[in-house]
């Protein structure tokens, strides 16, 4: 099980306790797994705004929800690459900016299009969101080789 807690800890902002670095060994195979609550979790938290509020609004809540779960780690990389990409510096100097931690403009544009697409789409999926949202965080998870 310190597989699973130390994918916990490396794919959210779950308490998962102490662990060393050796576990960190057995966490992929635990990918799918941690990627199958995530979806879970933000699948209920749509449904649960969706009682309330239009899909769009539901879809918003969930993505955030996600945010805060994951620790908006993929979107930083978006935004970094992006940044790095949109400079057209010359290799070293894009590596060196995708390294900054500050966001810049290519980033914020980035992220603002990757989000409203995945809003935009879960919203168009209606009552079929969820079944998106559990698939898609556990399957893209499972990926790794």
């Amino acid at each position: 099980m310190r597989g699973a807690r130390a994918a916990l800890a490396f794919l959210t902002r779950l308490p998962a306790g102490a662990l060393e670095s050796a576990d960190f060994a057995r966490a992929p195979g635990w990918f799918a797994a941690i990627g199958l609550l995530i979806g879970g979790l933000t699948a209920v938290i749509w449904w649960l705004a969706a009682l309330v509020w239009p899909p769009v609004i539901a879809a918003i809540i969930a993505v955030a929800a996600g945010l805060l779960l994951t620790g908006a780690l993929h979107e930083d990389g978006l935004a970094d690459t992006f940044d790095g990409l949109g400079s057209g510096r010359p290799r070293e100097r894009a590596l060196e900016i995708m390294r900054d931690s500050r966001i810049g403009s290519y980033g914020t544009l980035a992220l603002g299009l990757a989000l409203a697409v995945r809003v935009a789409t879960l919203a168009a999926l209606g009552p079929f969101a969820p079944v998106a949202l559990i698939a898609g965080q556990s399957l893209s998870r499972g990926a790794w080789p």
